[in-house]
């Protein structure tokens, strides 16, 4: 029988591990060989001095057990070599002498990409969008967006409590580089009461008027919830120029990051304190809740339903709450817009 092989590229996000366990489970069923390609498309180039060094051998004794456990079992790494038509060449003929007859893509927008020029090399490819930011608009969930924002919850929630004690307001940044979901939905759900994310231009001065408005009605104590790409959307702002005076430990050039922005804004809203806490990879490795692990688990069976019918190019998404696939070139050009209403209603506009 030919091979089937899974991989997971890019930034690893809760439900991977769960998607790779649906594909065993898929492919158990059809009685067809699995092969775990390990760290992403690296794993395509044979780099490893022996064969499990860079591949193995996925059956359901192996996998059952790792479907709840975040991270990724099979590692994860970045391959900018693979944007070079020759390498992908090399690993498009690796898979073909490996017998690999269709290889499941677990990842983002440049996983998707690899995989559609590997399809246009011969090897039958399916998506499975595993990527935490929501960045890819032909679906309306990815993978690991939906336990992202159950942990910036918790998050924002047990610093709202400290900061209600001490009437400090507070900074959070989650992640999100060019997509605000993961701010826009905990600031939502969590009641805070300033977000600031990629897709809008903001200024510090305007951040920090707001913050004074809500103090001076008496609430010292309010969330500013940041998307970790915001700063690319921040209208210049000269930190060091600002805080040097004040004897802040901060060198010229240096960029704008959550801790900062707190310091400037205490010395703009005039407060003892403002205090700043980053989200971080508590976000990519938490275990996967409920709707990701099922996302992942109807994802994984219907990537084998694909290849066992000879359907390739395609990834796989949510739409209206139900699971379908399109060709990954459409997907890659989707264009959602961005939830303008629901950011003007979080910060009162």
């Amino acid at each position: 029988m030919p091979n089937i092989a899974v991989l997971t590229s890019g930034g690893d996000s809760p439900g991977m591990n769960a998607a790779v366990v649906s594909v065993a489970r898929g492919a158990a069923r059809l009685k067809m060989p699995l092969i775990g390609i390990k760290r992403g498309f690296n794993g395509l180039l044979g780099k490893g001095k022996t064969w499990e060094d860079d591949y193995i051998r996925l059956d359901l004794d192996t996998v059952l057990d790792i479907a709840d456990l975040p991270g990724t079992y099979l590692r994860t790494a970045r391959c900018t070599e693979f944007l070079e038509p020759a390498v992908r060449e090399r690993a498009a003929a690796l898979l073909k002498e490996m017998d690999v007859a269709g290889l499941v893509v677990i990842g983002g927008n440049g996983s998707f990409t690899g995989a559609m020029r590997l399809c246009e090399l011969g090897i039958p490819c399916i998506g499975i969008p595993g990527t935490i930011d929501n960045d890819l608009a032909y679906t309306e969930m990815t993978l690991g967006f939906d336990t992202a924002i159950n942990v910036c919850t918790d998050a924002v929630r047990a610093i709202r409590a400290t900061s209600r004690s001490h009437d400090r307001p507070h900074v959070v940044e989650v992640m999100g580089r060019n997509c605000g979901d993961i701010a826009l939905m905990t600031a939502a759900s969590t009641g805070s009461e300033i977000v600031v994310v990629p897709e809008v231009k903001w200024t510090v001065d305007g951040i920090a008027r707001e913050l004074n408005r809500l103090i001076e009605s008496g609430n010292t104590r309010a969330t500013v919830v940041i998307a970790e790409g915001c700063w690319e959307s921040m209208k210049p702002f000269d930190v060091y120029q600002f805080l040097k005076p004040y004897g802040k430990q901060v060198f010229e050039g240096e960029p704008m990051s959550a801790n900062r922005f707190a310091s400037v804004l205490k010395r703009k809203c005039g407060m003892v304190e403002v205090r700043s806490t980053v989200v971080g990879y508590t976000q990519r490795g938490a275990q996967p809740t409920s709707r990701d692990s099922t996302f992942a688990f109807e994802a994984g069976q219907m990537a084998m339903e694909l290849l066992h019918r000879n359907i390739s190019n395609e990834v796989i998404g949510i739409r209206n709450g139900k699971i379908f696939h399109m060709p990954i070139d459409k997907a890659l050009k989707a264009h959602r817009p961005f939830n303008k209403t629901l950011y003007n209603q979080i910060n009162g506009l």
